[in-house]
């Protein structure tokens, strides 16, 4: 499986639990792995990987998208779909060095697919703004 299939099953994974916020989110995992049918190893690693360090940055990355809104927005204000996109691109570009060129595409290309028309906009600005102040 392509590294843009695995990134895009652990975005549907961390909207999942941004919508749901279950309390046992090991179990939650378990439970997509199971439902989507994902077998790989290196799949299962780098979601594992991607959820257990958004939960264990999330104050981190909630500040950085916080400080990056415009003066009106708050995170509550922000669409689940593109929360859940930027927390990924975030935990990439700062916690596993991806290259923030790459991380921003590929969450531009997930805002396509499954964001609002201005979802791809808000994602690359706020984005924009991290790696300019990196």
């Amino acid at each position: 499986m392509k590294r843009s299939a695995i990134r895009e099953l652990a975005f549907k994974l961390i909207y999942s639990i941004e919508i749901q916020k279950p309390k046992d989110i090991e179990e939650q995992t378990e439970l997509y792995f199971e439902c989507e049918n994902i077998v790989e190893d290196d799949a299962k690693e780098y979601i594992i990987d991607a959820i257990n360090g958004i939960e264990e940055h999330k104050e981190e990355i909630n500040e950085l998208i916080r400080k990056n809104l415009k003066a009106d927005w708050t995170l509550e204000r922000i669409s689940k779909i593109d929360f859940s996109i930027l927390k990924l691109a975030i935990y990439e570009i700062k916690y596993k060095e991806l290259p923030f060129k790459v991380a921003i595409n590929e969450a531009l290309e997930i805002a396509k697919k499954y964001g609002e028309t201005s979802s791809k906009k808000f994602v690359n600005g706020i984005l924009a703004s991290i790696v300019n102040v990196k």
